[in-house]
């Protein structure tokens, strides 16, 4: 359908790209190309040819809603979407930190606490829960960083 060729049982593209995925392969080749994903994948191991096909099809799914960004833009939109629920566990967490007023319980029955020596101590020594996530690689959590740019929609 879209070769000027029929893909034989020995074709390069056959076992990556199944005749029920038909669509799969037409998104590949309309952004690729037939010939530069045959140069491809006949330069890469035989062990890495299904990862490349699917990074192929998922850029490719991606240009095709997004031709300026492509699957960049996706996850700039996944970052932003993380540094938002990051703010929100941070807001969830300080709420906790002052509700319960920045202790552990202290078991009724007093006595030694030797045998666990966190209890009655602050949270904020990590002896509870972890304090907040930091994404390593967006230190800007504003998102105003120069990847909201254009802002294209997804």
């Amino acid at each position: 359908m879209f070769l000027r060729r029929k893909c034989l049982p020995g074709c390069i593209f056959s076992p990556y790209f199944p005749p029920e995925e038909p669509q799969k392969f037409a998104n590949v080749h309309k952004i690729f190309g037939a010939s530069n994903v045959s140069k491809l994948l006949n330069e890469i191991l035989p062990h890495q040819r299904e990862d490349a096909v699917n990074s192929l099809a998922y850029e490719a799914e991606a240009r095709l809603k997004d031709p300026v960004y492509g699957c960049v833009g996706a996850i700039s939109v996944l970052q932003r979407q993380v540094v938002r629920l990051q703010k929100e566990l941070d807001a969830t967490n300080a709420d906790l930190m002052r509700f319960t007023g920045n202790e552990l319980p202290v078991f009724p029955g007093g006595g030694d606490h030797t045998a666990n020596p966190g209890y009655g101590r602050r949270m904020d020594h990590n002896y509870g829960f972890s304090l907040p996530y930091t994404t390593p690689w967006n230190n800007n959590a504003s998102g105003d960083g120069p990847e909201d740019a254009g802002n294209g929609s997804m």
